[in-house]
């Protein structure tokens, strides 16, 4: 009798094992088909930014055509989607609230690259976003799967666009699974994004697209001082990154308040960012300003250059233009970072680094994603810093958020359960 009972714990155990390798080879092969799908066409995106980015630098004229491409985005975004939800769409389908049209990739993919051409001030990593989302959510509907799977895949796409655009596969990884909701995260998806974000990381570098990568000149020794001039930034940060969401979703709702035609307010927009290049006569502040990054990484900031790029991507994206947050908040963060290193005495490529992923975890509230992108961006050696900064804003940052969909689970100062969404 004792050997029957033996025999059926090692069958149980056999049919449990085989139940986890056929769960594992499920997901393993939906993410090598999203990692390759959307890594392929997030690719191409990235590769096709740079083209026309590098088109423009050459061509300052074409800033001039900016409020014709935004006729033309509005055009497109009325007739084929109605009201544009952005990456909150894309949040809402992990919720379950909602449901991903397929129409959303080629817009955002076009409407970015418009955006991008003529000289709009706006990022790529979201509009990545929302095209992994929306790619993953057509395959979930090819490959006929039900709802709870298909919000894995919207995740898996997410994860992969957001690894080949930005070539940092651990932070894309996490950042799908952390970005929907504080305090829980979605770990039913973490085999699958993690070797979507990979594959699509791996597509993106064969195709010529390098990681995005910079030099701290100088971390000074972690004591007792610094550790205390890192709190006061990451402080300071948490309060920029509350301003930046304000600024970005009431600048949207100004914006729409000031003029409401939606063909006549991406005009205005349009007339604004060329107002900006004739006063200038520079493109610092046009499309993703990752030259202004890179000067802060050097120590070199204009006090008013975070301000300035706030206030110019709250018009560019609430006129009606389309394209990412998240670089708009890495140079927000890296402008103002490097202007408080200068006041501090305090290495001011240090603190651009830190103002960096202070900012993103503030408007993101996503603390481990913030945490692993400082180690593909800087490297490890910055590690107590990046640490302190991330864990004092994501605290300082109360319950605002770069997207109106994202909800607070559980309550970032007591183990409780409030479950309501980020403020505007």
């Amino acid at each position: 009798m004792e050997h029957t009972t033996v025999k059926e714990k090692i069958a149980e155990k056999v049919t449990h094992f085989a139940k986890h390798m056929v769960l594992f080879l499920k997901w393993m092969l939906i993410a090598v088909i999203t990692g390759c799908a959307v890594g392929i066409i997030s690719s191409l995106f990235a590769l096709l930014l740079g083209k026309v980015t590098a088109l423009r630098t050459a061509n300052s004229w074409l800033i001039f055509c900016l409020p014709l491409a935004g006729l033309l985005i509005v055009f497109l975004y009325r007739r084929m989607l109605g009201e544009d939800g952005g990456t909150n769409l894309v949040l809402s389908t992990i919720h379950a609230r909602e449901d991903l049209p397929w129409v959303m990739a080629p817009l955002i993919f076009c409407a970015t690259l418009l955006t991008h051409l003529f000289g709009g001030s706006a990022g790529r990593e979201g509009a990545a976003l929302q095209l992994g989302g929306s790619l993953g959510n057509l395959l979930g509907r090819f490959m006929k799967m039900d709802d709870q799977d298909r919000r894995v895949v919207v995740m898996c796409g997410m994860s992969a666009a957001f690894a080949a655009v930005f070539g940092t596969p651990m932070a894309a990884a996490i950042f799908a699974l952390e970005v929907a909701s504080i305090g829980v995260m979605y770990y039913v998806g973490l085999m699958p994004c993690v070797f979507s974000a990979l594959i699509a990381s791996r597509f993106s570098a064969n195709m010529g697209i390098h990681p995005e990568h910079f030099n701290i000149t100088y971390i000074p020794q972690f004591t007792l001082l610094t550790a205390g001039k890192t709190v006061l930034l990451a402080a300071l940060c948490a309060g920029v990154a509350t301003l930046l969401c304000v600024v970005l979703h009431r600048g949207g709702h100004l914006c729409k308040k000031l003029v409401n035609n939606p063909y006549l307010r991406v005009l205005c927009g349009g007339a604004v960012m060329i107002a900006v290049f004739l006063i200038r006569g520079d493109q610092a502040y046009h499309g993703a300003s990752v030259g202004l990054i890179e000067q802060a990484m050097e120590g070199h900031a204009d006090w008013y250059a975070f301000l300035l790029k706030m206030a110019l991507t709250a018009v560019t994206i609430g006129c009606g233009f389309k394209g990412g947050e998240i670089v708009p908040t890495f140079c927000v963060g890296a402008t103002f970072g490097c202007v408080m290193g200068q006041l501090l005495g305090f290495s001011p490529s240090l603190c651009a680094a830190c103002g960096m992923v202070a900012l993103f975890c503030g408007a993101t509230n996503c603390p481990i994603s913030s945490l692993l992108i400082s180690f593909e961006l800087f490297g490890y050696e910055g590690m107590p810093f990046f640490l302190i900064s991330v864990a004092v804003s994501f605290l300082l940052s109360g319950t605002y958020g770069l997207y109106h969909e994202q909800t607070i689970v559980y309550s970032k100062y007591k183990a409780k359960l409030v479950n309501q969404k980020t403020r505007e």
